[in-house]
């Protein structure tokens, strides 16, 4: 286990469990292999009912390796890296996440999770050199009609005040759980909850691209990413856990469509995603978004979505992009 140095109090943990939550400083990044190693081992005794532990982590004074913010962007599609990508904070929190997710304490494995949405706000552009404070932490644990869901929030802060923050709802699949609607977590917009529909409403501006994305592409994300879930890296690796083929991270599909969006997006903007189905590698796939007149009135600038190539082809993502005040 990585070091930390543990303060008690310091804030709330998003209503992740009972009691004052803990906090906890780690001096480095944890390193993802041996969080993987870590999530494949067998823990010893009995975690599943359990509340979310109300932990939060923190990683403090943090700038993008100008090499690893090189090759995330040509990965992704963006188109430069004098800025961060608005995506790009979610690799840095990415190992936060896992240490949570790992940890003896965590009611729910880490393998099996299902990435079904993701919110993102960033509050102004960041600038490459900027240095940033990373908290991490999960909470809103709850039923989910295919299992039990939870989010899973990240903030960076630049000593003064949150500039980009992002939440990810996980499910875990199982019975269909008794109990209330699940609640807001990442999921408050049309673009989670199914309302949006196909982007290409009559009356507004059109983007549309298509795509090719190559058998190697989920290795490449994992080698700047961090995240080697080994559904993303091999077909071997995938069909262990049920997939014929390796599939795209979702992340990077959203990563994808919002370099198209680049040049679109305002400098204060919420990014809403919800992942529909993956992307099989190597695939075919449609990019298409919607300017604001086709949402005129909802506060949607954009609507954009991504499918398999071909009229009849699968929706693997939906999203919105919104101006944040």
């Amino acid at each position: 286990m990585e070091d930390v140095k543990g303060t008690e109090g310091a804030g709330g943990a998003g209503g992740a469990g009972h009691g004052e939550p803990e906090t906890l400083e780690l001096p480095s990044a944890p390193g993802t292999a041996g969080l993987y190693v870590r999530a494949v081992l067998p823990r010893s005794g009995g975690t599943r009912g359990r509340p979310l532990p109300a932990r939060r982590l923190v990683l403090r004074d943090v700038a993008a390796d100008p090499e690893r913010l090189r090759r995330y962007a040509e990965v992704c599609g963006f188109a430069g890296a004098a800025r961060l990508p608005v995506t790009y904070p979610h690799i840095v929190a990415f190992p936060l996440a896992m240490s949570l997710m790992t940890r003896r304490d965590f009611p729910l494995p880490l393998l099996g999770l299902v990435h079904i949405a993701n919110r993102i706000d960033r509050h102004r552009p960041v600038e490459a050199g900027e240095r940033l404070t990373y908290r991490v932490w999960a909470g809103d644990l709850r039923p989910h009609p295919k299992g039990t869901a939870f989010d899973v929030t990240a903030e960076a802060d630049d000593g003064a005040r949150t500039v980009w923050r992002s939440v990810s709802t996980y499910l875990r699949r199982g019975r269909a759980a008794a109990g209330p609607p699940p609640g807001a977590g990442a999921r408050s917009g049309k673009a989670a909850s199914g309302g949006a529909g196909t982007p290409g409403g009559p009356g507004g501006p059109l983007l549309e691209e298509r795509w090719e994305v190559p058998g190697p592409a989920g290795r490449a994300y994992a080698a700047v990413s961090g995240d080697r879930n080994p559904i993303h890296l091999h077909p071997l690796t995938a069909r262990l856990f049920g997939f014929p083929r390796a599939i795209a991270h979702g992340m990077w599909t959203k990563a994808r469509c919002l370099a198209a969006l680049e040049e679109h997006l305002p400098g204060a903007c919420r990014l809403d995603v919800s992942f529909r189905a993956p992307v099989p590698l190597p695939s075919a796939v449609r990019f298409r978004a919607t300017g604001p007149a086709a949402s005129a009135g909802t506060g949607v600038l954009w609507d954009f979505g991504l499918r398999g190539d071909g009229g009849t082809g699968r929706e693997h993502l939906r999203g919105e992009v919104s101006a944040l005040d």
